[in-house]
């Protein structure tokens, strides 16, 4: 049997605050985490699921690297399940955190330093022990070598020291973010031997040695890889291992594009597969009935944060660099229609960041918001002090009626059919910039209505590598880009937005 589902679940609890400075098996963002002392598993997983078997995924694109850790290079998929942190997260709490290499964890009463107690039975799969050597090389290797997000974080580290054999203990100065403590918790741990003798900005398909469940068994780049669960595996009976990690096998295989990618599900080429094209998942499981009775297609409800998912202005190139400009452009994205004639209508126009949780921003301000927005209120535009955000709606004709006003404010005019710029007299034409063949219908769609305002959008898809290098570079004019949120917005906001 296979499975196709849509979407996943996560519910939000909040708990009364823990004594300040108290050792404990497990953190929470805010009050206590939902499992005791002693717990025996988590309430998502069956403990006494089977072991064994095979568990065959699929992945687009190609890779290069067995580092996930560095900018260079594309790593590929299911890496994850070699590496562990200190701490690991729970599925079913917005973000609480529970000990993994880490058996006992202490903090701060104001959260400005958090402390680590290393598992003595903890181990690499070379089978040699996770150590605090391990743990101070990882933040510092990563801090000053690691992708941005790691160096961005760690650097928040004022002070880190040894507090005895297996004890480890950061500082954070004022203890004005209290997310650090958990950010740290989640710190991949790497082994400092391994890197003795390599350099760790490498691409690399040599195996890293993790302390995790499963360890890569084979790899052919850029094709496939396959892990094998552990049989020495140190913390298979943890509390918070119980029940996981069932497979004895996991196999990504890799494929061009994610058409041929079903086509390979619908074959029989894999087993689970996550379908977030409403126009596939209407149509693209169609199947003979001797076939389709092997299928089984599963619609999950989702409780997370939908995020945000939009067309990137790169605010860098003259052109854009007026916001009027950005948002005329805006105006020509005819959401309904593509809603309604590539998704079967099946989406929800996105107007927050926060969208599907109470985190959304809904009606005017209140009380406590306006408390942070009003020493800004002259940087910000008045609208933000009214209501809510709400793209636009209505007709594409009333819209792009609009779009000409705006262009028309900031400088630019029609002339023979081009838009350009009065001043400069340059003409306005871009480049949206895809990986995914999938972006292409929506992208080519918006492309048309912005030809109507005389400009000239071409669209491109390239390689996963060649786009996320150019990402990287800031080396685009227009991206799709998605900015995913969780029940706990925190330091990734600052990675997001500077």
């Amino acid at each position: 049997m296979r499975l196709a589902a849509s979407a996943a679940l996560v519910s939000a609890l909040i708990f009364p605050l823990p004594p300040a400075g108290a050792a404990n098996h497990g953190i929470a963002m805010h009050g206590q985490p939902k499992y005791p002392a002693g717990f025996t598993h988590f309430d998502y997983v069956n403990p006494a699921a089977p072991k064994g078997g095979r568990l065959r995924l699929a992945a687009v694109g190609s890779f290069d690297s067995l580092n996930p850790f560095i900018i260079k290079g594309v790593p590929a998929a299911g890496l994850y399940l070699s590496f562990e942190s200190l701490m690991t997260r729970a599925q079913d709490e917005p973000f609480s955190l529970y000990g993994l290499l880490a058996e006992r964890i202490e903090t701060a009463a104001d959260r400005s330093w958090v402390a680590f107690h290393l598992r003595p039975e903890a181990r690499f799969a070379d089978r040699r022990p996770v150590t605090v050597d391990d743990v101070i090389f990882s933040y510092r290797t990563l801090r000053d070598e690691g992708r941005p997000n790691h160096r961005l974080f760690y650097r928040q580290v004022t002070r880190v020291e040894r507090t005895g054999p297996r004890g480890v203990r950061f500082h954070f100065g004022a203890g004005d973010n209290r997310e650090l403590a958990l950010i740290m918790g989640l710190m991949p741990v790497l082994p400092r031997h391994h890197f003795e003798d390599r350099p760790f900005q490498r691409t690399t398909l040599e195996p890293i040695p993790g302390s995790g469940p499963y360890a890569i068994a084979e790899v052919d780049p850029g094709r496939s890889i396959r892990y094998r669960r552990r049989p020495d595996y140190w913390g298979r009976a943890l509390a918070v291992n119980v029940g996981r990690y069932n497979f004895a096998t996991v196999e990504y295989g890799y494929y061009r594009d994610t058409g041929v990618a079903l086509q390979a599900f619908k074959a029989d080429g894999y087993d689970l597969r996550i379908e977030t094209d409403p126009a596939r998942w209407a149509t693209g499981y169609r199947m003979a009935p001797e076939r389709a009775g092997r299928l089984r297609l599963e619609t999950v409800a989702n409780g997370r944060p939908a995020g945000m998912r939009g067309f990137v202005f790169n605010s860098r190139r003259p052109a854009f660099a007026d916001p009027r400009v950005r948002l005329a452009l805006g105006h020509a994205f005819d959401f309904d229609w593509v809603n309604r004639a590539l998704f079967h209508g099946a989406y929800r126009r996105t107007t927050s960041y926060f969208d599907n949780s109470d985190l959304a921003a809904r009606g005017r301000p209140g009380a406590a918001e306006l408390a942070l927005l009003t020493p800004w209120r002259d940087r910000l535009p008045a609208a933000v002090f009214e209501r809510a955000y709400a793209p636009p709606s209505g007709t594409l004709r009333a819209n792009l009626a609009a779009a000409f006003r705006l262009l028309q404010a900031a400088g630019w005019a029609v002339r023979d059919g081009v838009l350009v710029e009065l001043a400069s007299g340059r003409p306005l034409a871009f480049e949206i910039l895809l990986h995914d063949p999938r972006g292409e219908r929506v992208a080519l769609a918006f492309a048309r209505n912005l030809k109507r305002l005389g400009v000239a959008a071409r669209v491109r898809t390239v390689d996963a590598a060649h786009y996320e290098g150019r990402r990287r570079a800031f080396d685009f004019d227009v991206i799709v880009n998605h900015w995913y949120q969780s029940l706990s917005p925190g330091v990734e906001q600052r990675y997001y937005w500077g």
